[in-house]
């Protein structure tokens, strides 16, 4: 009987220690899992949601199992460290998609398609942001973007230490670079809508002003639609390109890497 008794305490004290760091690696999980592309979208259900943030636990746990805390029973300090861990690497990788909605927003207005669908999606957007985003994230889980993603949580564990506040100063230096990056790639692929429609509309006013007969709104406002829906095509390939570029320096170095 006494056997039997202290093998049940054993596994008792060996199935806490297991809730126990599943429970924190699921803080910094679940945290990230709010705001990482692709699977944590509005559009995704929470109960989908929820499920992979379990299942990115099941997977991360196993690797970083040793480097937390022995099982004490007191998890509350670590409950605001490991979602802050969590949550800076989900904004990291959330102004990503903000660089495309960014994009998508500057070249719309660039080629008068900025208000066609702009209100079907949960995140309201314009048509060519929309179509640049989904591209984008299909494209990023084509290339194993969830492989990437549990490589990047375990790899946490070295840059952001079970149970240390990350240090301030670093991390508002690092936000702001990252803030800085993502409006220089959004700039960036919109750039050729940008420069057409300048060099577009500065042909039009000297064809207004040597005929000023001709009405030229008439003329050039569906040109430009149908050379910016031309220009769309041409361009996209190379702007997602660059940005599954940037998004994978990201994940292998996200304190150095996507800059």
């Amino acid at each position: 009987m006494t056997d039997w008794m202290s093998v049940l305490a054993a596994l008792t004290d060996q199935g806490q220690g297991l809730i126990q760091t599943g429970f924190l690696v699921f803080l910094r999980v679940g945290a990230a899992m709010a705001l990482i592309p692709a699977f944590g979208e509005q559009s995704v259900p929470q109960r989908v949601r929820l499920v992979l943030g379990l299942a990115f636990t099941a997977v991360v746990a196993p690797s970083v199992a040793d480097r937390l805390p022995p099982s004490d029973g007191v998890v509350s300090p670590m409950i605001v460290t490991e979602v802050l861990a969590g949550l800076v690497l989900g904004i990291g990788l959330r102004l990503f998609v903000n660089a495309l909605q960014l994009a998508g927003a500057i070249a719309a207005q660039a080629t008068s398609l900025s208000q066609i669908f702009a209100g079907a999606d949960a995140e309201p957007q314009t048509a060519i942001a929309h179509l640049w985003v989904v591209a984008g994230l299909a494209l990023a889980v084509m290339a194993g973007l969830h492989v990437k993603l549990a490589a990047l949580l375990i790899l946490s564990y070295d840059l952001f230490p079970p149970g240390q506040m990350p240090g301030s100063a670093g991390i508002s230096a690092w936000g702001l670079a990252r803030i800085t990056h993502a409006f220089s790639l959004g700039f960036s692929l919109a750039a050729p809508f940008v420069i057409a429609s300048l060099i577009y509309n500065m042909a039009l006013g000297v064809i207004n002003r040597a005929m000023p007969q001709l009405m030229v709104a008439f003329v050039g406002a569906p040109a430009l639609t149908l050379g910016g829906l031309v220009l769309l095509v041409i361009v996209s390939p190379v702007a997602l390109a660059i940005w599954t570029e940037a998004l994978n320096g990201f994940l292998l170095d996200p304190f150095g890497g996507g800059r």
